[in-house]
């Protein structure tokens, strides 16, 4: 696309997100697996968790960290995760021109079909990255256009959201940094295995884990998973654990009212004290803090 196509995309897909975020945060959508994002003003760096989703975004700017990696994702470039990642993330918007976006899910039996259908072969290893940012291609830009469009009409996004969601999907898939997703629809290889660990980990956050039997699971020697694990995650399995407990326990201490301890139990923590500890090296200020902290921003925000 020439540079003036690419502004007036941006203009014309923020256009048509705003009326359908109003509020701050994420806001569901009529389509299935896709979400809307709005963001007023800046935030600065702070743990979050990621699901695996395809970020496009259409006015403002984010960025996310990952050990030593720093991805940008803004009008030009667009973010994808393939496993669920706890990360630092940090915003740039305004009142005037908020942070406006969509994500759509990840869907491996999506990917697995597409690479069926366009009989896909190439051989990917666990080295691929679990998330990149990227260019913005013309082609994508459209389909996103459409997306949002179609969300306009109750009809529309019954009939063709899942259609436009699975050519997203296909184009994400065969651009130059969709080795990820392949990686990801490739049934049988090293980072296909541990995404699945990594879902399960993120589902059945509570249960006790071990590193020899989840090595086994997947038919690696423990040291091999080591080094899969962290090469897609930037940290070990236990601390990848660890960061999915916070942020649940966070999440139920803010929206469902739970004091600390009995949050801490809920996540899978046999040691309140322990929970607060690590709570609070983890986010920067204790449990009781950080929920009221987040509670008065929300409604500060909805005032």
């Amino acid at each position: 696309m020439r540079p003036t196509e690419e502004a007036a995309n941006r203009m014309h897909l923020a256009r048509l997100i705003e009326p359908l975020a109003m509020k701050e945060g994420i806001s569901p959508s009529p389509v299935e697996g896709v979400q809307l994002m709005r963001r007023n003003t800046s935030s600065p760096r702070a743990p979050i968790v990621y699901e695996p989703n395809i970020i496009i975004v259409a006015q403002g700017k984010k960025r996310v960290y990952l050990g030593d990696q720093v991805h940008v994702y803004d009008p030009c470039n667009y973010l994808v995760l393939s496993v669920p990642l706890p990360l630092e993330c940090e915003t740039e918007a305004t009142p005037e021109e908020p942070l406006l976006g969509v994500s759509v899910k990840v869907d491996p039996a999506v990917l697995g079909e597409l690479l069926m259908e366009t009989e896909d072969i190439m051989d990917v290893s666990a080295t691929v990255p679990s998330i990149y940012s990227t260019p913005l291609t013309g082609e994508l830009a459209d389909a996103a256009l459409r997306l949002l469009e179609c969300m306009h009409s109750r009809m529309d996004s019954r009939i063709l959201g899942g259609q436009i969601v699975r050519e997203i999907t296909y184009r994400v898939l065969c651009g130059d940094q969709g080795g990820t997703l392949r990686a990801l629809g490739a049934r049988h290889g090293h980072f296909s295995r541990i995404a699945g660990i990594l879902r399960r980990m993120h589902a059945e956050y509570r249960e006790t884990f071990d590193v020899e039997s989840l090595a086994k699971e997947v038919n690696m020697s423990v040291s091999a998973f080591h080094h899969n694990f962290k090469a897609i995650t930037s940290t070990s399995p236990m601390q990848y654990l660890k960061s999915i407990r916070l942020h649940k326990a966070r999440m139920m201490m803010v929206h469902d009212g739970l004091n600390a301890g009995t949050a801490a139990y809920e996540v899978g923590y046999g040691s309140a004290s322990q929970f607060s500890r690590e709570f609070k090296r983890f986010f920067g200020a204790g449990p009781a803090d950080e929920a009221a902290k987040i509670r008065t921003t929300a409604e500060s925000v909805s005032a």
